[in-house]
């Protein structure tokens, strides 16, 4: 599946326990399908102590989202749930939805 989503995006959830709820795309794994969006679907690692992280303990962090659990947000905060496949580039570099 050809993701359409890069990083820095604004997406909206579509699914899940974090439906409705919006962040910024940190990662995009187009061998998995999958995005990794900030402060959605957070999970809890338990590390051993290292010696970078002498304490060890319990950390919270994001877990990836597949690609078609998640929409773009337009820039008017309203989700576009289906794309072209054409995409316009702006001289200053934003995309634009079409």
């Amino acid at each position: 599946m050809a993701a359409k989503i890069k990083k820095g995006d604004r997406v909206v959830v579509l699914t899940g326990k974090d439906k409705g709820r919006q962040g910024a795309v940190l990662k995009v794994l187009p061998k998995e399908d999958r995005v990794v969006v900030e402060g959605i679907n957070m999970i809890q690692r338990h590390t051993r102590p290292t010696q970078t992280d002498p304490q060890g303990g319990i950390r919270s962090r994001e877990a990836a989202l597949h690609v078609s659990n998640v929409a773009i947000v337009d820039s008017k905060g309203k989700h576009a749930p289906r794309q072209r496949a054409s995409v316009v580039v702006m001289a200053c570099s934003n995309r634009k939805i079409l």
